[in-house]
């Protein structure tokens, strides 16, 4: 394991092969200001660079709140009008993370903290979790909802958007927009136990399934087969491809070398 501090309000470390996200503002229902920001770009960037990290989870600090969002103060103190492209880390459009992440829910995930959860790949929630895009309520926007009806039917997309009002753990499971719900004390070793399982995975493959499932909601159907076809192919020709059916036969396991 390794331990470190990526900026003072969001923390780095590394557990057999998943990396912890924490952002570290709990005082502040772990609220979106210019330090924390900063960090989850930094914490990101780190995250794509580290070999030893397979999988990402990505968190908040105490058990209340997940992420609140932004932080309403700063806005007002900065009269903050339209969000620029990289005001908040958003993989697939301001930057490029190629490994799985999964969002560990502890608490509350408003506004912007409903859009940390809802970029990553995978999301566990604690039972106690509430979601909402509660921009409605504040006169704020959300573009960043856009892939909402991808995820989830868009009829539900729309309820949520249209009230701001918040949709329990539980509900949040039933239209598939968390994976899974578990007690708050198990939350954590849930998530390190899923990650762990996909860390052990072929990372080309991990990889290219990832991008699979992207696909159709980036390009029509037909050209999504074709892309899949040209992402997949490498993974077939690889070292790995033939690593892992020789271990099978030797009933050994698979020593990946991510080539």
């Amino acid at each position: 394991m390794t331990t470190d501090v990526v900026t003072e309000p969001v923390t780095y470390r590394v557990v057999n092969g998943v990396a912890w996200l924490t952002i570290n503002r709990p005082e502040a229902h772990n609220a979106l200001n210019k330090a924390v920001r900063d960090g989850l770009f930094a914490g990101f960037r780190r995250f794509n660079d580290d070999d030893s990290a397979k999988v990402l989870a990505l968190t908040g600090s105490g058990e209340k709140a997940f992420c609140a969002g932004g932080d309403l103060k700063e806005m007002a103190d900065n009269a903050l009008r339209v969000p620029p492209p990289d005001f908040v880390p958003q993989p697939g459009r301001n930057l490029t993370v190629d490994k799985p992440t999964i969002a560990a829910v502890n608490g509350v995930a408003l506004a912007g903290g409903f859009l940390l959860a809802q970029t990553c790949d995978l999301a566990i929630a604690a039972d106690h979790a509430r979601f909402a895009i509660s921009e409605v309520k504040v006169g704020r926007g959300a573009p960043w909802a856009a892939p909402l009806p991808w995820m989830i039917p868009p009829r539900v997309a729309m309820q949520i958007l249209l009230t701001g009002d918040p949709i329990s753990a539980e509900r949040a499971r039933e239209i598939g927009l968390v994976n899974d719900v578990v007690p708050a004390g198990q939350l954590n070793e849930t998530v390190q136990r899923l990650g762990e399982r996909i860390a052990a995975n072929a990372p080309l493959s991990v990889r290219a399934a990832k991008r699979t499932v992207r696909l159709v909601a980036e390009l029509p159907l037909a050209r999504a087969y074709g892309e899949a076809e040209r992402i997949w192919e490498p993974v077939y020709l690889s070292e790995d491809a033939q690593e892992g059916p020789a271990a099978f036969r030797d009933k050994r396991p698979p020593q990946w070398k991510g080539r």
